[in-house]
């Protein structure tokens, strides 16, 4: 589980660090000047201890994700050294785009966060990660690589930050790619896209999460809790990046028949056996993907997103869209290799 997390949180740190990767061009001074550099003028606590905190995570998981047999103090420092090269290697690449500003007081703070990361993790790691393996056994299944599918469901919960998605879609190549949506939006298709891809992600991540749990763990009240933290999240998100007038934005009418008849199914769903779960999930999540990348973009999604993207919310947005983007692309193959094995 260390290993996993701490993969996927470091592609997520790389990609929020560079976003938008676009507009190379050669600084015309050496990429290490900001290393000589004064400090930034203008900089607030919020600025330093946003870089701090980013960075503790990967510390916290890099500690016992590189824990040999030389102990956690050694891990600890292979941990600090290992984030401190990741964020000089981000500063100096980012001398390279016009965007983006390296300095050396982000690099100090991001090399403060993950040593209190590795510390953090050389004090608790162990408690932390047993009592994760104890819960482990006490409610998912023995399947193959069950950790990756629980991180993949915790993915899929970031996606729900985005306010720019339809709610529950993920599988949306059309902005990486600059494609042109192909079917104009019109107020009664966009209202049964949205339902029919509300209902084909429920199906999905629904299924996969009582595929992971075990027969005996209650699947209906997992499944419901987990529901309804994704529209909590989606909602807390709103409130936080929108404004409190746009909390409910997400409950539009294709959304709330979708999430009445996408419960339904998957309640029904319920009583197949296992492989047929399974194969369910995975053509949900093909339709789901396909309705995805033909529906039109909602006004109020371009709309939200002129209204807050801006500042450390670029970032954010951009670090959510590959998320959304890339969700069904790592979770389809698993849920094949999940039919073979079962």
């Amino acid at each position: 589980m260390p290993r996993y997390l701490a993969g996927c949180y470091l592609l997520l740190v790389v990609y929020a660090s560079l976003h938008p990767f676009s507009g190379w061009q050669s600084p015309g001074l050496s990429p290490f000047v900001f290393l000589e550099a004064a400090w930034p003028r203008y900089w607030t606590g919020f600025d330093l201890a946003i870089n701090i905190a980013a960075y503790l995570p990967l510390g916290f998981l890099l500690a016992p994700a590189l824990k040999t047999r030389h102990g956690q103090a050694f891990a600890a420092l292979q941990a600090f050294m290992w984030g401190t090269l990741t964020s000089f290697s981000i500063e100096t690449l980012q001398s390279f785009l016009p965007s983006r500003v390296p300095s050396s007081l982000d690099l100090l703070c991001n090399a403060i966060g993950t040593g209190l990361g590795a510390i953090l993790a050389t004090w608790y790691g162990a408690t932390f990660f047993a009592s994760t393996n104890n819960l482990q056994r006490q409610f998912l299944a023995r399947l193959p690589l069950s950790e990756y599918g629980l991180v993949l469901t915790g993915l899929w919960m970031i996606t729900q930050l985005s306010p720019e998605t339809v709610l529950f879609g993920s599988g949306d190549l059309r902005q990486l790619f600059s494609i042109v949506p192909p079917v104009p939006y019109a107020a009664r298709s966009f209202f049964a896209m949205e339902t029919g891809i509300i209902i084909c992600n429920m199906l999905a991540v629904g299924l996969l999460i009582r595929t992971l749990l075990l027969p005996k763990a209650n699947a209906y009240l997992a499944m419901l809790g987990f529901f309804l933290c994704a529209l909590f999240i989606r909602t807390l998100g709103a409130i936080i990046l929108i404004g409190p007038q746009s909390a409910f934005a997400w409950l539009s009418p294709g959304a709330g028949l979708g999430l009445m008849l996408g419960g339904a199914l998957l309640l029904g769903s319920q009583l197949l056996p296992r492989p047929a779960r399974i194969a369910l999930a995975g053509l949900a999540l093909m339709a789901g993907t396909v309705l995805v990348n033909i529906t039109p973009f909602n006004p109020y999604s371009v709309a939200a997103l002129t209204a807050w993207r801006q500042g450390h919310f670029l970032n954010f947005n951009g670090l959510t869209r590959l998320t959304a983007s890339f969700w069904p692309f790592l979770s389809l193959p698993y849920l094949i290799l999940l039919g073979r094995r079962i």
